[in-house]
């Protein structure tokens, strides 16, 4: 009985890890269509995505603290399983891609508001040189948005 007790541990623990690294591939492709739209600039499709990545994350954490129990509960042989370990390795591997993925999206959110900063910048001079005026001096004024009310 004690054997069958092990070995069903051992199933239930790969059993968990094949279910985390399919997770994490899923995040791994919702990372992907994540930079298409930031890419793209569509903010529905992305906010809609992003409920959908932080759902997934959740299920990743909730398997994570599964596994964590499965391995506590294991024998030393059974956490040096050739399988186990080399499962985990694909898990850890797949993470690693998320990871940098994770910062190639994080860059381009960053490039993508710097570029609406630029543009946001190029229009407030294209407005300063409309509403350019002359003092009685014949001087240059550049306009304010403050209505002409000067301390």
């Amino acid at each position: 009985m004690l054997s069958f007790t092990v070995i069903k541990l051992m199933s239930e623990l790969k059993k968990a890890i094949l279910n985390q690294q399919k997770l994490l591939l899923d995040l791994q492709h919702i990372l992907e269509t994540e930079l298409h739209l930031i890419s793209s600039r569509d903010a529905e499709s992305l906010i809609n995505m992003l409920k959908t990545k932080e759902a997934l994350l959740d299920s990743v954490q909730q398997q994570d603290t599964v596994i964590a129990n499965l391995y506590t509960k294991a024998s030393q042989e059974q956490k040096d399983d050739e399988e186990v370990v080399a499962l985990f390795n694909q898990a850890k591997e797949i993470v690693s891609q998320c990871q940098f993925r994770t910062q190639i999206n994080q860059t381009a959110v960053e490039q993508g508001q710097l570029r609406l900063e630029h543009l946001r910048n190029l229009l407030l001079e294209s407005r300063a040189k409309e509403s350019m005026t002359y003092d009685k001096t014949g001087r240059t004024q550049g306009g304010s948005s403050s209505g002409g009310i000067s301390a």
